[in-house]
């Protein structure tokens, strides 16, 4: 079976479920948690390159919600998106699992379960 390692936030529910669905098949995978290990920039730029910046970055999170006016119209680009996602990480889409060569963004049952075949 390919490493899987799982990033998000754990008091997230969609990060829940994922998390929960593993357990249930006895999957065994490394979690990342944003809020006490960060994200890096390089992490971030290898998920956009390989799923889409609007993939990753999270405009209907209350997070993005919540910013000004002003640091809003600061994102006109993936590396200025990037700097907002690193400073409020809760804006990255959750969860995003890595399974070997594959990336899954957000919680699909279907495409998780994928893994384990």
């Amino acid at each position: 079976m390919e490493k899987i390692k799982v990033y998000g936030i754990p008091n997230c529910d969609t990060t829940k479920k994922a998390l929960n669905l593993l357990k249930e098949n006895k999957t065994a995978f490394d979690f990342h948690d944003y809020k006490q290990g960060g994200i890096s920039r390089v992490k971030l730029e290898q998920w956009c390159k390989a799923a889409g910046l609007e993939a990753i970055f999270n405009k209907r999170s209350t997070t993005w919600r919540e910013l000004g006016d002003a640091e809003q119209k600061k994102v006109t680009d993936q590396a200025s998106a990037i700097d907002t996602m690193i400073k409020h990480n809760s804006i990255i889409k959750r969860p995003i699992i890595e399974a070997g060569n594959k990336l899954i963004v957000g919680f699909d049952k279907e495409d998780i379960n994928k893994i384990f075949k």
